[in-house]
């Protein structure tokens, strides 16, 4: 598209160039000063659908009580009788070297020993995560329930009826006419694929409030086997949750945040190897459990790729698309062994929320997108803080550089959220107006001035934690 654009402007100017040389009459300027206009306006007004605007959300900071130190965690494996010396031991390298902190949260129901997957543990968690954040998002947009025309409720591994959707429903009593959505099983790009939908209800209706209400429900995805391919997830995911308040109403464009631009789904659910990299199944025991492959890393590249590939054809400046095409006939044609050119992202991006599915996965995507350590931070933070909190994980990402203040009006924000399936969702937000801190009320209230954590930090924290384990 860059590229046309270019095109057009040189023929425009090119037809400009001939009028002079050739001194005609005024008519013939007057024309070409038409198509000029006519193709500024396209570009200013590209189609009859009005601009999404992200007004504000909200992230759950789960109750102290909730808060897991390796220590408890690994404690309370040690009564599990179900896992052996090996298990134990293969959980405590897992949860050291997935870069999370100690003052991460786990469901109630999780704290029991042994931990309890009942349908009443899980709806507990439902209330206790999604009514908070629900009621936060409301109060700050100054907005009823009865005002909001599109609920859109994911969870992956939840599916209660009636319906989560239901529930919300139910208890803020809103409209008979609402359109409500309840989407599962799409892992950690769940909030991005919501926010895709809600966008293509808000193209077909004016004037519309929707809301996105995103998290993970844990009480029935513990998993109570000793298989290592299963016990990784009962390590990484951690409590919590996001809502989102999206509009196409063109009075709330001073009041709203984001602006967004464009959306990006792509999915490799037909290839066999991606399928199987993360299902749910049974072990040989029968426990189900989320078995995660040694091939899921290749995958998760694989997806990354086909996505960035789309994504940077409607964002790039044509200068780096063409070096990217240069690259790859030279790859093909010319030098097996040349690097293909990665593109340059941050010539258009200026802040990243990326996976937060563990410290090596976030170093390798930064890596693959030429990103430094500022432009991982908030991944890399949030992992820390509050651990791979599935979909939800890029609301505290973006919490994060707002309370840090350096999101700036003007900048342009990449949410990439990725999940099973596989599949892979781009968000690219513009922000329409002066940030001002979010902090005093924000999940990282209480935390913002211990972060960013300094690498002897870390290791002092990873000393401590090894203490404990041998403890």
């Amino acid at each position: 598209m860059e590229l046309m654009k270019f095109v057009v402007l040189l023929v425009l100017s090119c037809m400009e160039m001939l009028f002079l040389f050739q001194e005609w009459g005024t008519l013939f300027h007057f024309i070409a000063l038409c198509c000029l206009l006519l193709f500024c306006s396209s570009q200013v007004y590209p189609s009859s659908h009005s601009p999404v605007y992200l007004v504000d959300f909200s992230c759950l900071k789960p109750p102290s009580f909730c808060r897991v130190p390796f220590s408890t965690y690994l404690e309370h494996a040690q009564m599990f009788d179900f896992l052996d010396h090996q298990s134990r031991a293969f959980m405590a390298k897992i949860l050291i070297q997935s870069g999370q902190g100690e003052r991460t949260y786990l469901p109630p129901a999780l704290h029991y020993i042994p931990p309890r997957s009942s349908h009443q543990d899980a709806t507990g968690e439902v209330h206790m995560a999604l009514f908070p954040i629900f009621d936060d998002l409301l109060s700050k947009t100054r907005l009823s329930p009865r005002d909001i025309d599109v609920l859109i409720v994911n969870c992956s591994g939840f599916c209660p009826a009636p319906s989560l959707s239901s529930i919300i429903i139910n208890k803020y009593r809103m409209r008979e006419d609402i359109k409500s959505f309840n989407v599962s099983g799409m892992g950690c790009s769940a909030s991005a694929l919501a926010i895709d939908m809600a966008q293509s209800v808000l193209k077909t209706h004016k004037n519309w409030n929707a809301v996105i209400l995103s998290t993970e429900i844990l009480s029935t995805g513990w998993y109570p086997g000793k298989e290592r391919h299963m016990i990784v997830l009962n390590c990484l995911f951690r409590m919590g949750g996001a809502a989102i308040l999206l509009t196409n109403r063109r009075e709330a464009k001073r009041a709203s945040k984001y602006k967004l631009l464009l959306s990006q789904r792509t999915q490799r659910a037909f290839d066999d190897k991606g399928y199987y990299s993360a299902i749910r199944e049974e072990d040989s025991r029968g426990h189900t459990g989320v078995t995660l492959r040694r091939d899921l890393l290749h995958v998760a590249g694989e997806t990354l790729r086909s996505n960035i590939s789309i994504l940077g054809a409607r964002i790039l400046p044509y200068t780096e698309q063409i070096w990217y095409a240069v690259s790859v006939f030279r790859k093909k044609f010319m030098d097996k062994a040349t690097e293909i050119y990665v593109p340059n992202f941050k010539t258009v991006i200026q802040h990243f929320c990326l996976p937060t599915s563990g410290k090596p996965v976030i170093g390798e995507i930064g890596k693959g997108l030429k990103l430094g350590e500022r432009d991982m931070e908030p991944a890399l933070m949030t992992l820390h803080r509050f651990g791979n909190q599935s979909s939800s994980s890029l609301w505290y990402e973006l919490a994060y550089m707002e309370a840090k203040g350096r999101v700036k009006k003007g900048d342009r924000v990449w949410q990439l959220g990725m999940g099973s399936g596989p599949k892979c969702s781009s968000l690219v937000w513009e922000c329409i107006r002066p940030m001002s801190s979010d902090a005093e009320i924000g999940p990282w209230a209480d935390s913002l001035e211990g972060h960013p954590i300094s690498a002897a930090n870390e290791r002092h924290t990873g000393g401590q934690n090894s203490a404990n384990k041998s403890r």
